[in-house]
């Protein structure tokens, strides 16, 4: 069996799904495995605000005797707590939702569960997914599983944690700002922002600006590519949609690019925001990377510039009042969400929409400076992970709002833009804390940066290295 050579959660998920083509082992088997380990490890980690053991064990059951087609069936992939599952309680990360269940699935977990996957149950995300650090009221705080004294960041600070723990193969994750890849960068996790439009957000989510996107977390480029081929799909009422690509972005990650023109900068735009010496040594250190696998590296200034951050922040605060919260419920929000809940309630409308057309105009102007590049190299973070409580250790709570916009100085642009952008996990600290870079494309050009992210995780050995983190 394969697990006699290595533990099951050792594999990869697509080596885990072809042990269950080969017979070698069930979903049922594997199932347990991981919701063995969740009851083991998770209470140090604070990946789950929820497990739904036996519904996983019934969906393992059912797979086992009749597997569908599909690189990913009998998988097991969890759910971020800011996406429905009909019947299961979603809590959005708020004491506020603490009684509320789903009365229907997001068509991302149809999605999901008609690729085969089994649903271990819903991982932690902050109030309403608005913080880069995921400590809530209703579920310890996701930590690193690299440094349990460190965040996992955020909003997909469960998933991250899930996936660096071994408590899940890869994890369904959103990315809003950089939800996806700030918690992949702390966790050294691969992580995926697919393009505006290319998975939606139906039947209850809006799109409206375009700002978040569904998107895979995971320890592979395979695996993420596979999850986000059963992630990807559009429905009718859609307000975006991503230009359309031919063939599976499975087959890219087995794909090498062509020598490419990468641009590069590590300014970040936003005022006060400094990059800390580890964090320019990953970014110089995957730089020299890319430059020796033959590809062109060009030096730019950013494309954006620091007056597009009052006008995204005008969308934050506006967004953060998107969940109906009742009056007699709002002391249960926590102070930052109701910081920024005062602020989006008090702009009018007009400013909103003066902001986002502004956003839109300087979109304009930078793409042309981007699209004239295959990619655009990063940091993904200004700083190390930061400890549990570090954006909350403050004597005011828009510091904490300042401690996040210096943090997350780097991701959430590509949010704005629509373009796609990955996490690379290359470089880790002497204290042994995980750091990524960034990688961003041209809209609609995920396969670029899957094969281009392959071939940097082949040079390094596959799997990232063997690096696992204690908890293993």
């Amino acid at each position: 069996m394969c697990g006699s050579v290595r533990e099951l959660h050792e594999l990869s998920a697509l080596e885990q799904a072809q042990a269950i083509r080969d017979q070698e082992i069930s979903p049922v088997e594997l199932t347990q495995h991981y919701l063995d380990r969740i009851e083991r490890i998770d209470p140090q980690v604070g990946a789950y605000v929820t497990v739904t053991a036996e519904r996983a064990l019934d969906q393992a059951r059912r797979l086992a005797e009749e597997l569908p087609d599909g690189p990913l069936a009998g998988v097991p992939i969890p759910i971020k707590d800011l996406n429905l599952v009909k019947d299961v309680p979603i809590m959005f990360g708020s004491a506020t939702y603490r009684e509320f269940v789903a009365p229907v699935d997001d068509t991302v977990v149809e999605r999901l569960r008609d690729a085969g996957t089994v649903m271990l149950g819903k991982t932690a995300t902050p109030e309403f997914g608005l913080p880069c650090y995921t400590e809530t009221y209703v579920s310890p705080p996701a930590r690193s599983p690299w440094n349990l004294d460190c965040s996992a960041g955020g909003s997909s600070g469960g998933a991250a944690a899930a996936v660096a723990a071994g408590l899940a193969p890869a994890a369904q994750g959103s990315d809003g700002a950089g939800s996806i890849r700030i918690p992949a960068s702390v966790c050294g996790l691969y992580g995926i922002k697919p393009t505006r439009g290319r998975i939606s957000f139906a039947p209850v989510i809006p799109d409206l600006a375009g700002l978040g996107t569904n998107g895979p977390i995971a320890r592979t480029v395979a695996d993420a590519a596979a999850l986000l081929d059963a992630m990807t799909h559009n429905t009718p009422g859609d307000l975006y949609l991503a230009p359309p690509h031919e063939g599976t972005f499975l087959a890219h990650a087995s794909r090498d690019p062509d020598r490419l023109r990468i641009a590069r900068y590590a300014r970040p735009v936003v005022p006060g925001a400094e990059v800390d010496p580890d964090v320019l040594a990953a970014y110089e250190a995957a730089s020299a990377t890319l430059a020796r696998l033959g590809h062109e590296i060009v030096d730019i200034d950013p494309p954006f510039g620091a007056d597009t951050v009052p006008r995204f922040i005008t969308l934050w605060f506006v967004f953060a009042c998107m969940h109906p919260v009742a009056d007699d419920q709002a002391d249960r929000l926590r102070p930052l969400t109701r910081w920024l809940r005062e602020r989006g309630f008090a702009t009018p409308a007009p400013a909103f929409l003066q902001a986002q057309a502004a956003l839109q105009a300087a979109c304009r102007s930078a793409l042309v400076i981007t699209d004239a590049y295959d990619a655009v190299l990063t940091p993904t973070v200004t700083q190390p992970p930061r400890p549990v409580g570090w954006f909350e250790d403050v004597d005011e709570v828009e510091e904490t709002f300042e401690r996040m916009k210096r943090f997350a100085a780097f991701p959430a642009i590509y949010n704005v833009s629509g373009q796609p952008a990955v996490n690379l996990p290359l470089h880790w600290t002497g204290d042994g804390l995980p750091i990524g870079v960034m990688l961003a494309g041209r809209v609609g050009d995920e396969a670029t940066l899957i094969s281009l992210s392959a071939q940097v995780e082949a040079e390094r050995g596959g799997f990232w290295g063997t690096r696992r983190p204690p908890v293993w």
